[in-house]
């Protein structure tokens, strides 16, 4: 039987780049398990549908928030937490002080922003990885502002930490930027401002190439992704359960 490619968007009244992780194929087959681990933007501007769905059908149990503080003031925790859902702050960005690593000037300087993520805020990162693990059931919700840097790092750890090819990983990164104009075209409706240029439409866009430079960084630079959570506090068994929770059972 063809192990048929999901469909791994999902849909909603007040999301426009929201996505399952569940589906991504494994090393040695299989894909991860679906309904564990979701991605998305920020959730402000979820409808009473959008929440009934997301903590009814979907069985969202925890929001893991990777927004600095100067943003949940300006746009709220989100519909969820005012449904009482369990909300973890991690913020991935200091709110002063942050210092970016050196690189080639022929490096994209998002991937100085990708490393800045794990040297600044190290037991953030892991914190949201054990966050994951220590859940027997039920869905977690990984979100900043757009669903495409700070979202895209972490989830390129744990999609790395379960067994993704490297190449799925990136893959899986750069599918948001097929969700750039829709997310702008929300957030200047509600502002009441005109839309950004193609160009500058063009400049967020995630692309394969920093993505793939940032993990081959940690490849050289950490031994990869998974010593990197190693070494940063992650234990061998919150990894296993980890892969237990992601992965199909044997």
């Amino acid at each position: 039987m063809t192990d048929l490619v999901p469909d791994r968007w999902l849909t909603f009244d007040g999301l426009a780049n929201a996505r399952d992780v569940g589906g991504l194929p494994l090393e040695g087959g299989g894909r991860v398990r679906p309904g564990v681990l979701l991605r998305t933007e920020s959730l402000e501007a979820l409808s009473p549908g959008d929440v009934a769905r997301l903590t009814g059908e979907l069985g969202v149990v925890q929001v893991l928030d990777l927004r600095k503080d100067e943003e949940l003031v300006a746009s709220g925790p989100g519909a969820l937490a005012d449904a009482g859902i369990t909300v973890h702050r991690l913020s991935l960005i200091p709110e002063t002080g942050r210092g970016l690593p050196e690189l080639g000037a022929d490096t994209d300087p998002m991937v100085g922003h990708y490393l800045a993520y794990l040297g600044d805020r190290a037991a953030n990162v892991v914190t949201g990885v054990r966050r994951i693990a220590e859940r027997e059931t039920g869905a977690t919700i990984v979100h900043c502002a757009a669903g495409k840097d700070r979202t895209g790092v972490l989830v390129a750890l744990i999609s790395s930490a379960v067994g993704v090819p490297r190449d799925e990983v990136v893959a899986d990164y750069v599918l948001s930027a097929t969700r750039i104009e829709a997310l702008f075209r929300r957030w200047t409706t509600g502002r009441g401002e005109p839309m950004p240029t193609t160009a500058d439409l063009d400049r967020h866009r995630p692309r394969a190439e920093v993505m793939q430079t940032f993990l081959e960084l940690l490849d050289e630079r950490h031994g990869g992704p998974v010593q990197w959570l190693r070494d940063n506090g992650l234990t061998d068994d919150e990894l296993a359960r980890l892969r237990s929770r992601l992965r199909p059972a044997a």
